[in-house]
Formats: structure tokens, C-alpha cells, sequence
């Protein structure tokens, strides 16, 4: 009887120690968005705002997003990946861009504060391609 008990013990624990380890895997951030990041420019000369809207494109496309424009000196993108779609507004001009999370995304975990915790990396990245393809113009 002491056997089976013991036996009983050390599944419950093996079951809560998968447990912690499958909650912390599927952890939530704050959800990141960039505000007013100043454009990068390599030179004194200011690119166009078209310039700068190709540049958005050519580096979110790099990275898998969708960039679409919405309206001037405004864009959409999404990024599909696996169950997960993220969309960003992606709002800009010859000074300043910003990039925030767009309600129509889904399979993320968003609850007005905390979101999946890849999507930062991307926005992340999306944050340091578009540095990269301005600084270049």
C-alpha cells in the first residue's frame, strides 16, 4: 500500500512539473509598439516619403510581412505565421515612424495589455529591417 502511494506522489508530481514547464513555453509580454522611432538617415539629404515608404516595404517583405498601404504616410502589415496573424499600422514620414498592434489580429493571446510572446521579436525585427533600409537611402 506504502508502494502504491508513493507511486501516486511522484506521478502527481511529474504531472505538475509538466505543467509549469508547458505554462512558462506559452508565456505572455507586454504587448511592444513603437512610437515616434526617428528615422535613421545615412546622409544630410532627407529621402523623399516615397523613398521611405519603399523602404518600409522592401523591409517588412524581407521578413515575411504583407505591406500594404492604406492611405499616405500610412501602411498596413501582416504576418502570417503558422495559426498566428499579426497586423501593424505602420504610420510614417519623413521624420518619424511608428508601428502598433492592429486589432484585426488574431490566434495571439491579446487582452488589451499582454500578447504572445513571439510577437515582440517580430515587431522587433520589423523595427530593425526598417532602420536598416532607411539608414541606406
Amino acid at each position: 500500500m506504502k508502494g502504491q502511494y508513493l507511486m501516486t506522489k511522484k506521478i502527481i508530481l511529474i504531472v505538475l512539473a509538466l505543467v509549469v514547464a508547458l505554462g512558462i513555453g506559452c508565456r505572455s509580454s507586454i504587448v511592444k509598439n513603437v512610437h515616434d522611432a526617428p528615422m535613421p538617415f545615412a546622409t544630410e539629404n532627407k529621402p523623399s516619403i516615397e523613398q521611405i515608404k519603399k523602404a518600409i516595404i522592401v523591409a517588412g517583405s524581407g521578413l515575411g510581412w504583407r505591406i500594404k498601404s492604406q492611405s499616405p504616410g500610412h501602411l498596413i502589415g501582416t504576418l502570417n505565421l503558422r495559426a498566428h496573424k499579426a497586423i501593424v499600422d505602420i504610420k510614417y514620414s519623413t521624420e518619424n515612424y511608428s508601428i502598433t498592434y492592429n486589432e484585426g489580429s488574431t490566434n495571439l493571446n491579446y487582452d488589451g495589455t499582454y500578447i504572445h510572446s513571439n510577437y515582440n521579436g517580430w515587431i522587433g525585427n520589423l523595427e530593425k529591417a526598417i532602420n536598416v533600409q532607411v539608414s541606406s537611402l
